[in-house]
């Protein structure tokens, strides 16, 4: 069993998904993510998470609103060998740190 990597930051989170280091899972239910998500995030809602579906992939970070099940994704990913880390503090802190937050149309969002 592999222990999840880390905590990040939303700064941290940032830089890795914009350098394309790390891929961003976002594992809020629907209305959540409708109401405004990270610009590159990839929407899988807790109870669809299947860590097969990640395997090729590089390293993940996993968010929800506030860093609990993200960090209950992370350690599931992270069993399944994935190489994760979780959100510090969720898509509030990502809101709260300046990170833009958009609805799939483009337009501001907000974090519910």
């Amino acid at each position: 069993m592999t222990e999840p990597l880390q905590d990040v930051d939303p700064a941290t989170a940032a830089q890795m998904i914009d350098a394309g280091t790390a891929s961003l899972i976002d594992v809020r239910e629907d209305d959540e993510w409708a109401a405004g998500h990270a610009p590159k995030a990839v929407h899988v809602p807790l109870g669809d998470l299947d860590p097969s579906a990640h395997a090729d992939g590089g390293p993940l970070v996993v968010v929800c609103r506030s860093g609990g099940r993200s960090s209950k994704a992370a350690a599931k990913l992270a069993t399944a060998g994935l190489a994760v880390h979780n959100l510090s503090g969720g898509m509030t802190a990502w809101g709260n740190a300046g990170q833009p937050v958009l609805r799939d149309d483009g337009t501001p969002g907000t974090v519910i």
